[in-house]
C-alpha cells in the first residue's frame, strides 16, 4: 500500500553520504529507490520501492510500494539466457531510465547499461554470491504485474525486472514520473540498496574494528560467517 511520510526517511541520508549517491532536491523530481529485502525464497513481492521528491513548497514527500527486486521462479527455472538468471545488482543507476514501451504499455525501461549477477543453479533460491556478473543492455524494466489489482505471485512477470505488486501503485507512480519528464526531461535515475549487504558490510566493520584492537580472531570470523551459514541453511530448507 503507498502511504506518505514527512521528510527523508533516516535510511536515505547515511547510505547515500556513504555511498556518494546522488539525492535529487528540486521540485517533483524523483528519486526512485528499490529496498531488496533479506529473504532469499524466490516468487514473492517481499521487496519495496521508495519513491521521494520535495513539492512545490519545498516539503519532502515519500511513498513506499510493495514490489519485487528479483526474478520470478519460472524464469529461475528456465532462464532466458544459458548462463543463468538475471538479477540486477545493488547500485546507483544515473539517468538509466526513460518512459517507454514495456510489452504494449508505458513503464519505465532501461536506457543505459545496469549490472547484474547471473544466477545459474536453476532452482528456486536466489543466489546473489555465486553468479558471474555483468554489465549491459539487458531490459530491466520497472514495470507493473497484472494489470489490475494486487498480484499474489511473481510468475513469468519478472525475468529480471523490478515490478510493482498492485496496478493502482504502478500508475500513480507513473503519474509521478509524467510529472518528473515534463520538467526535467525523460531520464530517471535507480538506486537498489541490498539489505543483506548492509548486514554483512556492518559485520565486516565490526570484524576489522575489533581487530585492530586484539580481540579472538576465531570470533571475528564467526561473526561473518554465521549470517551466511544461516542463509545457507534457510537455502538447504527450501529446496528439500
Amino acid at each position: 500500500r503507498d502511504y506518505k511520510v514527512t521528510g527523508v526517511q533516516t535510511c536515505a541520508l547515511p547510505i547515500s553520504r556513504k555511498n556518494k549517491y546522488v539525492i535529487y532536491d528540486k521540485p517533483y523530481q524523483l528519486n526512485i529507490w528499490g529496498i531488496r529485502s533479506p529473504q532469499t525464497r524466490s516468487g514473492q513481492f517481499d521487496d519495496h520501492f521508495h519513491v521521494f521528491y520535495k513539492d512545490g513548497n519545498g516539503r519532502w514527500e515519500y511513498h513506499i510500494f510493495r514490489c519485487t527486486t528479483d526474478p520470478g521462479t519460472f524464469w529461475l527455472h528456465d532462464p532466458m539466457r544459458p548462463e543463468g538468471t538475471a538479477i540486477l545488482a545493488q547500485g546507483q543507476y544515473i539517468d538509466a531510465y526513460q518512459i517507454g514501451i514495456h510489452y504494449t504499455y508505458a513503464a519505465l525501461v532501461q536506457r543505459k547499461p545496469v549490472r547484474v549477477i547471473r544466477d545459474y543453479n536453476r532452482d528456486s533460491v536466489l543466489d546473489f554470491y555465486n553468479g558471474n556478473y555483468h554489465t549491459g543492455l539487458f531490459g530491466i524494466n520497472i514495470h507493473r504485474a497484472m494489470m489490475y489489482g494486487k498480484t499474489p505471485y511473481i510468475e513469468k512477470f519478472s525475468a529480471g525486472c523490478q515490478v510493482f505488486e498492485n496496478a493502482s501503485d504502478f500508475y500513480h507512480f507513473m503519474q509521478m514520473a509524467e510529472r518528473h519528464r515534463s520538467l526535467y526531461g525523460n531520464r530517471f535515475s535507480y538506486t537498489l540498496i541490498d539489505e543483506r549487504a548492509i548486514k554483512r558490510a556492518k559485520l565486516r566493520r565490526t570484524f576489522y574494528g575489533a581487530l585492530a584492537v586484539g580481540a579472538s580472531t576465531a570470533t571475528l570470523l564467526y561473526l561473518l560467517t554465521s549470517s551466511e551459514n544461516q542463509e545457507n541453511q534457510n537455502q538447504s530448507t527450501l529446496t528439500n
